[in-house]
């Protein structure tokens, strides 16, 4: 009877759901922050440096979604093997993890600085030349900042797969303190615009990956790492953190070449578009800060629980954190649309760009509550549970047909222009999202295997 009772116990309370997803709430608000700090901070540098920075952070965001897709492929395997109770598994994935996305990361890193302005141009063809100043400065200065930035993500990944989200909640608030004031005595002070801004960020990511790295030392954690310079490969653990993390990162990363794309085709409406594109992607990203914490909190909860090989909790889960994703994104995306004049206030913009970021956001406001979090928090469910390829062949399909496509079709055939490519992204939200929703409802996800004897 013990023994029943004790099988039937939930992995995770509610105050245990809670003390995981408050500090992932907060740590996402606070790195949507630091890319706001840069371009409000750097808008008083002018137009061109807004712009040249909106330009690189699309390469930037490709490049950090492939480490973080990584990161997600450990996680999912920590937790799985911290699921299993098998803790010593769990240590050697964390290892293999930190190797893995420290050495990819280092190798994307030499082949920026290495090809920096070929790679501006490659992307995003012939700019104004002070937008393309602009952003060579601030690309090679965030190519300095990948391995740190890599090992922070893992760092961060690990400890949310122990439950312990307050790791990552501090590291992420000293790497905004540090940004911040980084940005404040670079740009104000020193007055080195768009060079301050790419230094403060380099120094943030720096510190933050060094304390992940002491952090992870710590015997008492559950997972924890040793002698990290007495390299030592595990084939087997690797292939499993890769079986995720591969078809996540080619995801995350076909997801990022589609939007440089739209990025590239957004610069053919002027600098005006081009602006207004970036405020409105820093001020959306507010409303999907809920959604991307609880989503996380989907990767470890689920993946926990397929480790211990229970469905059913997977399940049922997974409908309490969608319900919580949903009632909490709804209240922030009223918050923004009631303050967008506000919000978009702040950017030192002329009056054309200010007028389209407030009426491209309002809308995607709208949308955003009703959509967003069936085609990003959901999926995360799928791929701790190991389906990361049929998301990742969903997203690819979604993303050239949907966003690519049909962002030429409005934006630029039909003259819509940025609303246009708007419309393109919020219509691939509705694709995606049905199709994860079918995918979730039937049992083929449950089938899947990521460690071995799970």
């Amino acid at each position: 009877m013990t023994q029943a009772t004790d099988e039937r116990k939930p992995l995770f309370t509610a105050r245990q759901l809670w003390q995981l997803a408050l500090p992932l709430v907060l740590e996402q608000t606070l790195l949507v922050t630091v890319g706001m700090a840069d371009t409000v901070m750097v808008s008083s540098v002018g137009e061109a440096a807004v712009s040249g920075i909106s330009l690189v952070d699309q390469i930037n965001v490709l490049l950090i979604q492939v480490f973080a897709a990584l990161a997600t492929g450990g996680a999912v395997v920590a937790s799985q093997y911290l699921g299993r109770k098998d803790r010593e598994s769990a240590c050697r994935s964390a290892r293999q993890l930190l190797y893995a996305t420290f050495g990819i990361a280092a190798a994307v890193a030499a082949v920026v600085l290495a090809f920096n302005r070929r790679l501006l141009r490659l992307v995003f063809g012939n700019v104004d030349a002070a937008v393309m100043e602009a952003a060579e400065t601030y690309f090679w200065l965030s190519a300095l900042s990948y391995p740190v930035l890599a090992v922070y993500n893992a760092g961060a990944a690990l400890f949310r797969s122990m439950g312990n989200s307050r790791v990552s909640l501090m590291a992420s608030a000293i790497m905004n303190a540090i940004n911040i004031g980084g940005n404040a005595l670079l740009i104000y002070g020193l007055k080195w615009g768009v060079a301050g801004a790419g230094t403060a960020t380099l120094l943030s990511r720096a510190v933050a990956g060094g304390m992940m790295l002491a952090l992870l030392h710590h015997r008492g954690n559950p997972i924890y790492v040793e002698r990290l310079l007495h390299v030592r490969w595990d084939g087997g653990i690797l292939r499993a953190i890769l079986r995720i993390g591969v078809p996540n990162g080619l995801e995350n990363g076909m997801f990022q070449i589609g939007k440089l794309l739209v990025a590239s085709l957004i610069t053919s409406f002027g600098t005006a578009s081009i602006a207004a594109n970036a405020i409105c992607n820093n001020v959306a990203s507010m409303a999907n800060i809920p959604g991307a914490a609880l989503g996380l909190v989907l990767i470890t909860v689920v993946g926990q629980c397929v480790g211990a090989r229970d469905y059913r909790e997977a399940r049922r889960y997974t409908k309490v954190l969608m319900g919580a994703t949903y009632i909490s994104m709804g209240l922030t995306c009223a918050a923004i649309y009631l303050l967008a004049p506000r919000l978009v206030g702040f950017y030192a913009m002329p009056e054309t760009t200010t007028g389209l970021a407030l009426q491209v956001l309002r809308i995607n406001c709208v949308l955003t509550a009703v959509f967003w979090p069936m085609s990003f928090s959901l999926p995360n469910s799928l791929r701790a549970a190991g389906d990361a390829k049929f998301t990742m062949v969903v997203s690819m399909l979604s993303m050239w047909i949907c966003r690519v496509g049909m962002s030429y079709v409005l934006g630029a055939w039909l003259r819509l222009g940025l609303l246009g490519v708007w419309g393109a992204m919020q219509m691939d939200w509705v694709f995606r999202g049905a199709a994860f929703l079918v995918r979730f409802k039937g049992r083929a996800w449950e089938t899947k295997k990521v460690i071995d004897n799970a």
